[in-house]
């Protein structure tokens, strides 16, 4: 039986998920990209918290096209997270391949100063 792309994207977002996880000294930057918008989040797993989010929907991102706003939602979360501290992350591309959209908002997270 065939697997729709949701399906397929949740079974590769698990098997990232049994070997990705965050703490408070490196949290999960995970990511969501819908059609239209991408969203990064730095997430605790241990405290099961959010600690800090960013996404193409936030005032003062640049629209553009969707890489290059993507690319400044990467630079958004890196400015909050070194705001809080953090330095290194785990990068949780979510299943999603790590091309397009979700490789330049972790360029442009890399850019800012995240560490991973």
């Amino acid at each position: 039986m065939a697997l729709t792309k949701s399906n397929r994207r949740n079974r590769i977002r698990k098997r990232i998920r049994k070997i990705v996880a965050g703490t408070a000294e490196r949290p999960r930057l995970s990511v969501f990209r819908s059609n239209k918008e991408i969203y990064a989040q730095l997430i605790d797993d241990e405290a099961g918290v959010t600690i800090t989010a960013a996404s193409s929907r936030d005032e003062g991102i640049e629209k553009g096209t969707k890489i290059a706003t993507a690319f400044e939602v990467g630079k958004a979360i890196a400015s909050k997270a070194s705001e809080k501290g953090i330095e290194k992350v785990s990068f949780d591309r979510g299943g999603y391949l790590y091309h397009g959209r979700v490789k330049s908002l972790a360029d442009g997270a890399r850019e800012a100063g995240l560490k991973f």
